[in-house]
C-alpha cells in the first residue's frame, strides 16, 4: 500500500465530505506525524499500539484535549481505510480510546469589564466587529469571513454562512450593534473585496482582515484595558447576558449555532441571575415557614441563656 497515494486520496475524501480547509490541514498534519511514528504496517495497527501512541503524545507533554484531537484525526483516517478503501484492519479504536478532559465553565465578562473594554476600543471598524461578537455571538472566524451580502440592516439580521462545521444560521442585530456596523459601512473604503472587515493600513490595505489580525486587535485592547480577555469571551458574554435576561435556552442555542442543547446548557451554571432569583424566592418561603414553626421546637433565647448560667455556676 503506497502511503503517499493513500494520504492524497484521504485528502480528497475529506474535501468531498465538505471538511473545512483548516480541518483538512490539521488532519493531514497529524496523520503525517502518526505515520512517521508508526513502526508497523497499518494492517497491524492494534489497540495496544494506540496505547503506545498515547504514551508517546504524553511524553511530548501534550494536554489531554490535544491528544484527543490527534486520536480523532487518526480515527477518521482509520475508518476511511476500513469503509472507503476496503482494507481489513483490526479494531484498534475500541471503546474508551479517548482521554478524560476537564470541562471548565465558559468564561465571560462582567458588565463593568465590558464597559472597560469598549471604552478603549477606537475606530469604527474595530467597534463594529467586536460589537458583533458581543451582541450577535459571532465567532472570530465568522466575523473574518463575513460578506457584505450576508448583512441585512433593514431586517436587523446577519446570515452566517461560514459557521463551525459549515453550518448556516441567522442571527439578530441589536440596536447598538446595528448603529456601529452602519457607521463603519458608511465610511468603509470602497473596494471590490466583498468581505466586510478590511485592513486599513500598511501594504495589505484593502484586503480582508484575517482571523489572526482580529485577534491581535483584541490583544491590543485587552492589554490597554488591563483585562485578560479574548475574542471568544465576547460570545460567552452574549450567551450569559441573554440567559440572565430570561431568554429561552433553545433561543440561545439557535443564535449560537450549537448542535446540542447540552452545550448551551453549560451557561446555566455560570452567573445565572434567574437561578439566583428562584433560589432567593424559594429560600425566603422556607425561612418563613421555619419561623412559623420555631416556637414549637426551638428554645427561646432566654431559656438558652439560663441554661448557660447554670453551667457557669457548676
Amino acid at each position: 500500500m503506497q502511503m503517499t497515494n493513500v494520504i492524497i486520496d484521504f485528502r480528497r475524501y475529506l474535501k468531498r465530505r465538505n471538511y473545512s480547509r483548516h480541518t483538512v490541514k490539521n488532519y493531514l498534519s497529524v496523520l503525517r506525524e502518526f505515520v512517521i511514528w508508526l513502526d508497523v504496517p497499518l494492517e497491524q495497527l492494534t489497540s495496544q499500539k494506540i496505547d503506545e501512541y498515547i504514551d508517546y503524545l504524553h511524553g511530548k507533554r501534550m494536554q489531554a484535549a490535544s491528544i484527543n484531537i490527534y486520536l480523532a484525526s487518526v480515527r477518521v483516517f482509520y475508518r476511511y481505510l476500513r469503509h472507503e478503501v476496503g482494507i481489513k484492519l483490526p479494531n484498534a479504536f475500541r471503546a474508551g480510546k479517548r482521554l478524560r478532559t476537564p470541562k471548565p465553565l465558559p468564561r465571560f465578562l462582567q458588565e463593568e469589564q465590558v464597559e472597560r473594554l469598549f471604552d478603549v476600543i477606537r475606530g469604527r471598524r474595530d467597534q463594529a466587529m467586536f460589537m458583533l461578537m458581543l451582541r450577535c455571538g459571532l465567532r472570530v472566524s465568522e466575523v473574518a469571513g463575513l460578506g457584505l451580502n450576508q448583512i441585512d440592516l433593514k431586517r436587523r439580521r446577519v446570515i452566517v454562512c461560514n459557521g463551525k462545521g459549515g453550518k448556516e444560521r441567522m442571527v439578530c442585530i441589536s440596536d447598538d450593534a446595528r448603529e456601529d456596523l452602519s457607521a463603519y459601512l458608511n465610511q468603509r473604503t470602497s473596494s471590490r473585496v466583498k468581505k466586510v472587515f478590511l485592513v486599513e493600513k500598511g501594504n495589505c490595505k484593502g484586503q480582508p482582515l484575517s482571523v489572526r489580525g482580529i485577534q491581535k486587535r483584541m490583544e491590543y485592547y485587552a492589554k490597554k484595558a488591563g483585562l485578560p480577555v479574548c475574542c471568544h469571551q465576547l460570545r460567552h458574554t452574549m450567551a450569559t447576558q441573554l440567559l440572565n435576561a430570561e431568554a429561552k435556552i433553545a433561543t440561545i442555542q439557535d443564535l449560537l449555532g450549537h448542535n446540542w442543547i447540552s452545550t448551551t446548557q453549560r451557561y446555566c451554571k455560570i452567573s445565572n441571575l434567574a437561578v439566583q432569583r428562584d433560589y432567593q424566592q424559594a429560600m425566603q418561603k422556607i425561612v418563613e415557614r421555619s419561623a412559623q414553626r420555631a416556637p414549637h421546637h426551638v428554645f427561646k433565647p432566654c431559656m438558652i441563656e439560663s441554661r448557660q448560667n447554670v453551667l457557669d455556676k457548676q
